[in-house]
């Protein structure tokens, strides 16, 4: 994410130009963005022709620029954009002041935010700056008879490609189909792949015979590229190599590896009964007493409950405010990830204490 300018404007807003730089910049967007904002940027409009020498064909589309009160967000992975709607409030075009407008965001397009900066989000904006030097990373986790290829990125990872082919090594060459095939298939993914850094992971001995293959027939990998062993593969194989650390020796920081270590702590301290609070009473009234050391929660949670349907007695903002102001930290969870769904089961807010309060 590049941040281009930044002032305030009036009643303790500010306005920052922003250009998100990649689909992780936009996930970002979506939890810093929240209705009432102000967003603009160039966009195309469909503009009804009424014209005598112009037949009516519904409207021809138009470029403009136009800033937006917000109404609405949502984040369109699959479609690489983000999706900022509301009513327009300036626009380089009167006739289409106080119409319902959406902007379609993509990486590498120019954007201006005005609003009241919560100090989440003000980290989670220096997060997404930051993150920009941290290199693409893929896991590999193979072993015999399957192979699966996930990217790491900050909303979660993604799984990219899985790969079967036969199992036991005994089908190197007793005429079934050769247990190469995996090899060279899985080669040729991690070849394709806009990555800076492969992880190599899985039980056993079948991964670095999978690297010795593709090493052998020249495939062209990443000079950084690193193995793992790992009990399982596919999503649990990935969760092992996060948890081990493995990716933040290519990245200076990995929000989700940090994310799955301390939900790990969240629930081992559970299945104690030791110093742990969750649910939205329990962890604002730790927080009141200056008990929280870590306060853990979801993106999505959040942002429900500073919108008009948050269904907390408690004010989510307060319970933030509150363990700041007494030496807590604070951790919003991406709900793309696995530790974020482990926390979404738990109310979607908890908290490791300093000291137990009951």
């Amino acid at each position: 994410m590049q941040t281009n300018d930044r002032h305030p404007t009036t009643e303790g807003r500010e306005r920052v130009t922003l250009v998100p730089e990649s689909l992780d910049d936009l996930w970002h967007l979506t939890y810093i963005i929240e209705p009432g904002d102000l967003v603009g940027g160039d966009t195309t409009r469909r503009i009804q022709r009424n014209d005598d020498d112009m037949r009516d064909t519904g409207g021809e589309r138009e470029h403009m620029w136009v800033e937006l009160e917000v109404d609405d967000v949502e984040f369109a992975k699959f479609a690489n954009r983000l999706r900022v709607g509301g009513v327009i409030v300036d626009c380089s075009r009167e006739d289409q002041l106080d119409f319902h407008h959406t902007i379609n965001l993509e990486p590498f397009e120019e954007l201006e935010v005005e609003k009241a900066w919560k100090p989440d989000q003000d980290d989670r904006l220096q997060e997404a700056v930051e993150a920009t030097e941290n290199p693409d990373v893929a896991i590999a986790t193979v072993e015999e008879g399957e192979a699966h290829v996930h990217t790491v990125a900050q909303y979660g990872t993604e799984e990219r490609a899985s790969i079967t082919g036969p199992t036991g090594k005994s089908a190197w060459g007793d005429g079934a189909r050769p247990r190469d095939e995996l090899f060279e298939e899985l080669g040729e993914v991690l070849q394709r792949m806009d990555v800076e850094a492969v992880i190599l992971a899985g039980p056993g001995f079948t991964k670095q015979d999978a690297l010795d293959y593709m090493e052998e027939h020249n495939f062209e990998l990443p000079g950084q590229l690193s193995v793992v062993d790992t009990t399982g593969v596919g999503d649990r194989g990935v969760h092992e190599v996060l948890k081990r650390g493995a990716v933040d020796e290519v990245q200076t920081e990995t929000r989700i590896s940090a994310e799955a270590d301390l939900v790990d702590e969240l629930t081992e301290r559970i299945a104690t009964g030791s110093e742990v609070a969750y649910g939205p009473e329990q962890v604002a009234e730790a927080a009141e007493f200056g008990a929280v050391e870590q306060l853990l929660v979801l993106d999505e949670r959040l942002r429900e409950e500073r919108g008009a349907d948050g269904e907390w007695e408690t004010d989510v903002d307060d319970i933030i405010e509150t363990t700041e102001q007494k030496g807590g930290e604070v951790t919003v969870f991406s709900g793309e990830f696995d530790p974020g769904q482990q926390l979404r089961n738990l109310g979607g807010i908890a908290a490791l204490l300093r000291y137990r309060i009951d």
